[in-house]
């Protein structure tokens, strides 16, 4: 067969489906508009990676300091920078503290000129936080005068709220505790390295791309086939004018191939339409700009070359199984039953591509990319494969019922094909979803574990400014709203003039909060204790003697005192052991606790105080009442809010793009399983409108078209449950990890699956109504 006649009887196809009439127009915009939401995710999955390099490369344009910095001498090109980060409810906001010192100092991107001291330059979404009723207390907070906004370089999402504010005296600020530095340039390229994955994480990133990518190849080529039975019959007119059996099959493909690429200018359409919606949206605290979506060329000529070839080549296949004469389709006869032997080959050769590598997880080892991905597709399109030949074989064996019932089961005994492509690409998410929720829920342990923070005796923690008197800030604390207890303990390291290298720590604090820290018998003002069972504590017992002298560190370089040399202090002979015991945070201290009026005041002012916050959590927005003490107290002061459960980072990443991307692959579901509705519904409507004018009660058909949808999706949501805790427990096997169904994920994936279902088919139900009506008798 010659090139040229495939390309004579595509574009006849291709004639029929734009030239056709209502009824082919209508054929291919139902198809093409199936195709553009596949197309679309497909645009944006490839648009992913660029996305995530562009964030990476702001956020390191925009670095002003590292852990291994040195320290830089003043200049006319240099710039204090202090961080103010802060948090509101649950969102993150970035803040920098701003103070040049020369006329040549870098701007930070995104920044048109330095705010003076008590002003600030915001992005647009904190801007537009703080005008709103909700931003009330954050503005308290955040008490300067908007300047002007931060613009796009500047900025990681579109969404961010980030600020820089004008600062006075930052150098000074920085011999603190508060984070910073000087700087003459902005940007850092030791963002740029990162550690190694380990293997069980890769693992994560690749199931996660796989089971977020089959349900749009899977709707993607259901979608080429609507329309499938009137173009069988078009078909066997061609054969009654002369066309070969080979030829209306290419005449199909060229159909089919039309409404691919018209699939591809919507599914463009789409894309441009979202990526342009983007800066408004914001998914699990994930934002991007516009921008950002640009699809790798290469990944974007894929989607270009694969979507049309695999339209050509789904039809050819599918009509493989019709026999199509010129007086009529052998389809509308009882089909041939389907064979079992070869769909079984599909997961069987998924589990064997992964066999090889069970057990590699905890051990160093390795898992082949290659064998990930086509092991875990094969799994899943083996659920495309199975669902036909269950559907069928569960349809043959329903018995009578109600009219209803009779209608809806008699539909799928002649077309359970098109019921298995309707339900097959709900049954592949959820069977990967299920399969990701085992094998997240099995290394759940290894990446997330309790904190150490004692969250029931205290929530937050924060430091006391040096130079701060301690008692008025504790008194500030007191009294904020939501605060119900504020414990204090202050430390300094003493040591021992004969030998410097033995230490002791002293924890000045109340009876109150000491006992937050030990044991304590009894306890007045003046009491001293000497805390035994710290593991890390090994010079107490020599060092909390009674009658040995301690000394403050020699003072030297920036930190001496002009005229001040070490301050002693005399070990009381009335000190007492008690037991120590966890303090708030979980540590476990020792040394000497010290009662404040057994310190001399001399000796207290070297002491640095932390408190220990615990809130009325039945208070609204207590968090951010103590957030706003902090920052009127000291804007540089960042309190830590405590978490019972600490998590990777790389972990945590993934799971929030797991969430992100089941949401866009949730949406893209419902969309195509709505589309699809509509299409078997504009097929049927004849027959409908027959079955009304004969007397059948709509209320007898809309349950017949609920049975239809309702039994597939059954048998293919029990049949996703099956695959995907089988794919789980072959992916926990290979994270050497035991294997355990997570019931609870696995019935509320499969619910989440019945209800887009249910949605849909609510949906569907008044085009339904309407075309029951008489008139859809009439043909032109």
């Amino acid at each position: 067969m010659s090139v040229g006649q495939w390309s004579r009887d595509l574009a006849m196809g291709a004639r029929f489906a734009l030239a056709g009439g209502r009824e082919g127009w209508t054929r291919s915009l139902l198809t093409a508009v199936g195709v553009g939401l596949g197309v679309a995710l497909l645009l944006l999955t490839a648009a992913i990676p660029s996305a995530l390099a562009e964030r990476d490369r702001r956020e390191e344009a925009r670095s002003d300091h590292t852990f291994s910095q040195q320290k830089m001498p003043k200049a006319d090109d240099t710039l204090m920078v202090v961080d103010a980060d802060t948090t509101f409810r649950d969102l993150d906001v970035r803040g920098r503290l701003l103070e040049p010192e020369g006329p040549r100092a870098p701007l930070p991107p995104g920044v048109a000129a330095f705010p003076a001291a008590g002003e600030m330059v915001v992005s647009p979404a904190l801007k537009e936080l703080l005008a709103s009723d909700d931003g009330k207390l954050l503005r308290e907070r955040l008490d300067y005068r908007i300047a002007g906004t931060i613009g796009e370089q500047g900025l990681v999402g579109s969404q961010e709220l980030a600020y820089f504010a004008g600062g006075k005296g930052l150098e000074k600020v920085l011999e603190g505790p508060a984070s910073g530095a000087r700087i003459d340039s902005f940007g850092n390229d030791d963002l740029g390295s990162s550690d190694a994955w380990d293997p069980v994480l890769l693992l994560l990133v690749l199931v996660v791309f796989v089971v977020l990518l089959m349900p749009v190849a899977v709707f993607i080529a259901a979608a080429v086939r609507f329309g499938g039975e009137r173009r069988d019959r078009r078909l066997a007119a061609l054969r009654l004018v002369g066309s070969d059996s080979r030829m209306t099959r290419r005449i199909a493909a060229g159909e089919a191939l039309a409404g691919s690429v018209l699939g591809l200018v919507l599914g463009t359409g789409f894309f441009l339409l979202g990526r342009e919606l983007a800066a408004s949206a914001e998914v699990f605290h994930v934002s991007v700009f516009p921008s950002y979506l640009n699809p790798s060329p290469v990944l974007a000529v894929l989607v270009a070359l694969a979507v049309p070839a695999a339209a050509v080549l789904v039809t050819i296949l599918a009509l493989r199984g019709v026999v199509i004469e010129p007086l009529g389709v052998v389809r509308t006869a009882k089909p041939a039953r389907r064979r079992l032997w070869w769909r079984l080959l599909l997961p069987l050769g998924g589990i064997a591509l992964l066999y090889p590598m069970i057990g590699q997880g905890n051990d160093g080892g390795t898992f082949n990319q290659y064998l990930v991905v086509g092991g875990v597709m094969l799994l899943l399109v083996g659920v495309t494969a199975l669902l036909p030949w269950v559907v069928e074989t569960v349809v043959a064996r329903l018995g009578s019922g109600g009219v209803a019932w009779q209608l809806a089961v008699r539909r799928l005994q002649l077309s359970s094909g098109a019921a298995a492509r309707m339900v097959n690409g709900i049954a592949v998410a959820v069977a990967g979803a299920i399969a990701l929720q085992m094998l997240f829920a099995g290394v759940d342990g290894n990446y997330t574990r309790a904190s150490q923070y004692d969250v029931s005796r205290a929530q937050m923690s924060v430091d006391v400014p040096d130079g701060s008197d301690p008692s008025a800030v504790i008194g500030k604390y007191r009294e904020t709203e939501g605060v119900r207890k504020v414990t204090t303990l202050s430390d300094v390291y003493l040591f021992d003039r004969g030998d410097e290298d033995s230490s002791v720590q002293i924890t000045l604090a109340d009876c109150a909060s000491l006992r937050e820290v030990a044991t304590l018998p009894s306890c007045r003002d003046g009491d001293v204790f000497a805390a035994k069972g710290s593991e890390y504590d090994s010079a107490s017992d020599h060092l909390a003697e009674p009658g040995t002298t301690l000394w403050t560190p020699e003072p030297e370089g920036d930190t001496a005192r002009s005229g001040e040399g070490p301050v002693s202090w005399t070990v009381p002979q009335d000190i007492r052991q008690v037991q120590s015991r966890e303090d708030p945070t979980g540590y476990v201290r020792g040394g000497i606790l010290v009662t404040p009026g057994a310190l001399p005041g001399k000796l207290a002012a070297f002491t640095s105080a932390r408190l220990f916050l615990s809130l009325d959590l039945s208070v609204p927005d207590a968090y951010d009442h103590a957030r706003n003490t902090a920052a009127r107290i000291d804007p540089a002061v960042q309190p830590m809010t405590w978490h019972s459960i600490e998590s990777n980072d790389r972990y945590a990443t993934i799971r929030t793009g797991l969430s992100v991307g089941s949401a866009c692959v949730l949406a893209l579901i419902g969309a195509s399983l709505l589309v699809s509705q509509l299409e078997q519904l504009r097929e049927r409507r004849k027959l409908l409108s027959s079955l009304v004018a004969f007397g059948t009660r709509r209320r007898t058909l809309s349950l017949s078209v609920l049975w239809q949808t309702a039994i597939p999706i059954g048998l293919g949501l029990l049949l996703a449950a099956t695959v995907g805790i089988a794919l789980g427990a072959v992916l926990l096997r290979m994270t050497d990890t035991a294997v355990r169904v997570d019931w609870p994920s696995v019935l509320s994936m499969t619910g989440i699956g019945a209800g887009v279902v249910l949605v849909v088919t609510l949906l569907s139900l008044p085009p339904l109504l309407r075309l029951m009506r008489p008139d859809g008798l009439r043909t032109e």
